[in-house]
């Protein structure tokens, strides 16, 4: 079963968010707990931790604004 990647609410105010990195390859493996990928808010820089483990597909481009809850790749 597949688990979406999304973009998560970082701080009360926060409504979008700027994708700086991949911590995990296009087709690498996931691990539930451990880093997936870096970003960037109005305020900081946060590592975000991968909701499942499992082989990642990578959706949303690194570099580009998103809004929170936007699916940004998925795990299988």
């Amino acid at each position: 079963m597949a688990t979406e990647v999304l973009l998560p609410k970082i701080g009360f105010s926060m409504n979008e968010g700027t994708l700086a990195e991949w911590l995990v390859a296009d087709g690498g493996q996931a691990v539930e707990g451990q880093p997936l990928f870096a970003l960037e808010s109005d305020k900081s820089t946060n590592e975000v931790d991968s909701p499942a483990t499992g082989t990642l597909r990578i959706i949303a481009q690194i570099g580009e604004v998103y809004e929170v809850g936007t699916v940004l790749g998925v795990i299988e």
